[in-house]
């Protein structure tokens, strides 16, 4: 069998790309290249939703007031911290316009949209580099030698983060904020995947917001409700200056009716969540021991719903991998477009077991 080269990477909404070029039916492929939640659509969304139709007939509230104090109740906090808008994308590039930074600074590898919003804005990037031999380790008084060399203005961090599945915990977030706050940069927080983390309450930043006013969290309902097509994303801060300049600049009504009822089902849904909880601790542990077993790969700690492997043998890479995983319907996500990474490094989230299986003897196979 002839491998199919490719001159870039698939991501995992390139489902079309893909059918296109490999004759697959892109409805038949697993994805564990999306980081979705593998129980898709809240049962009790699907339930309720249609039952909520008619509010397309009127607008939404201005102030999503009902919205944010059903979050609020979701993330133990004052609603009056959150500002809700079309996505977490739609807060990161308000933030960064907001806070028009000339220099800001990325920790690598990282999300891409951070650095072209920035990029889009006129700002400049300089990058504090985790390394593959430290673990992706974050080393804070290197991180502060950054900043101040570079004078950066803006610092965001994913935290989790993506690709590497690695967190900051409360006591380094304190650590960092202190030193931002006290040299002016401004932190952007992007928590899209702490819901995955078993040590949620020692990941999120949320209880840091009654000790600082120099950062936002952000978040959204793509990945762990398994709603990208929702478009509904929502923004913490204890900065209530920052919030009310967000939402002047803003356009009005960026959530429609549906995304805003269906965000006050979502965050109710507590059976949901649970199990979501339990798959995704049970198959993480489950996945990452036998992936560990398997001579030729290097299996970075996760905390996320997805692990970051690195194949050490010689004879292998990411591009056969994929190339034979897709044959199977099967679509991880090759990392070598990420900064600091190469076609020996792989990323895949965790689906329902048995989809689980088929991808862990497909890697089985290439790497033995």
């Amino acid at each position: 069998m002839i491998m199919i080269t490719h001159t870039e990477h698939f991501h995992g909404s390139d489902l079309e790309k893909i059918e296109k070029i490999y004759g697959i039916n892109k409805d038949a492929i697993v994805s564990f290249s999306a980081n979705v939640n593998p129980l898709g659509i809240s049962p009790k969304l699907c339930e309720e939703l249609k039952n909520c139709l008619d509010v397309i007939t009127t607008y939404p509230d201005r102030e999503y007031t009902e919205l944010r104090k059903t979050i609020g109740t979701y993330c133990n906090t004052d609603y009056k911290n959150i500002l809700v808008g079309n996505g977490s994308t739609e807060l990161i590039s308000a933030v960064i316009k907001l806070k028009n930074p000339k220099t800001a600074c990325l920790i690598s590898p990282t999300y891409s949209e951070y650095e072209r919003e920035i990029s889009l804005n006129g700002g400049k990037c300089v990058y504090y580099q985790l390394k593959p031999e430290d673990n992706f380790t974050l080393h804070t008084e290197a991180l502060f030698s950054l900043l101040t060399e570079t004078k950066s203005e803006l610092l965001v961090l994913c935290n989790p983060n993506n690709p590497t599945s690695t967190a900051l915990h409360t006591d380094t977030l304190t650590e960092i904020l202190s030193f931002c706050q006290e040299h002016h940069v401004f932190v952007m927080i992007d928590e899209t995947y702490v819901e995955f983390a078993t040590d949620y309450d020692s990941v999120t930043a949320i209880p840091l917001l009654q000790h600082f006013d120099n950062f936002i969290i952000l978040r959204g309902i793509s990945k762990f409700f398994a709603s990208p097509g929702l478009r509904l994303g929502y923004g913490l801060t204890g900065n209530k200056t920052l919030i009310k300049e967000i939402n002047e600049t803003k356009n009005p009504w960026t959530i429609n009716s549906l995304a805003e009822a269906a965000g006050k089902i979502l965050f109710t849904d507590t059976d949901y969540i649970n199990r979501t909880k339990e798959l995704i601790f049970s198959e993480r542990e489950r996945v990452c021991n036998i992936l560990r077993s398997i001579p030729g790969l290097k299996v970075y700690e996760p905390t996320a719903n997805f692990v970051l492997v690195k194949i050490e043998k010689e004879t292998a890479d990411a591009d056969i991998l994929f190339d034979t995983a897709i044959r199977r319907c099967l679509m991880i996500r090759n990392c070598s477009t990420f900064e600091g990474l190469d076609n020996k490094f792989f990323r895949l989230c965790f689906m329902m077991p048995e989809d689980n299986d088929r991808l862990l003897e497909c890697v089985q196979e290439v790497i033995l």
